[in-house]
């Protein structure tokens, strides 16, 4: 690492922290040469591969505005989102590629938008699933239905009660048929 300050080549690891979100490592360093000290942020690159065969660096902020989308005028809270953000980086970090596919980040938010709200996961899912009819839409619906049957989790809506607790669950519409 050269030095800022005096260009030196070289440069001694002071101290060593991950960042708060622990996706980062910074480092306090020293100039051996001109004993100045100065800061670095590592990271490891994600990289993501855009329908168009662009590669891009991921980013939560884009999930983040991708799910927002989903959500719009649904009850979800900024805080709710963010920690599904995060929720998502972590997941598509875990799988250990260095490269993913915008759909396989798609894919990576259904599971943790599912848990969150069940209407902007429907909304979320019909893009990334690919629904192409109203046949598509029912059986996403019959499949949380099965879900909830079984005694899986009750889905929240994303907003929080003041003493922190899980969120209130959000019943799956109903369908003509019922």
């Amino acid at each position: 690492m050269h030095c800022p300050f005096c260009r030196h080549p070289d440069s001694r690891v002071v101290d060593s922290r991950t960042t708060d979100d622990g996706t980062a490592i910074r480092r306090r360093r020293q100039c051996p040469d001109c004993a100045r000290r100065f800061t670095t942020i590592e990271t490891a690159s994600l990289m993501v591969i855009k329908r168009s065969g662009v590669t891009e660096p991921f980013s939560r902020n884009k999930v983040i505005a991708g799910v927002r989308k989903a959500c719009q005028g649904r009850p979800v809270t900024e805080d709710a989102l963010a920690k599904l953000g995060q929720r998502v980086e972590e997941a598509v970090r875990a799988t250990g590629s260095a490269e993913l596919s915008t759909h396989d980040v798609g894919l990576a938010i259904l599971g943790p938008l599912q848990e969150l709200d069940l209407v902007a996961y429907l909304r979320f899912a019909s893009v990334y699933r690919a629904f192409d009819s109203l046949d598509d839409f029912e059986a996403a619906i019959a499949e949380l239905r099965e879900q909830r049957e079984q005694g899986a989790p009750a889905q929240g809506c994303g907003t929080e009660g003041e003493a922190g607790g899980p969120a209130a669950p959000v019943p799956v519409p109903a369908t003509a048929a019922d």
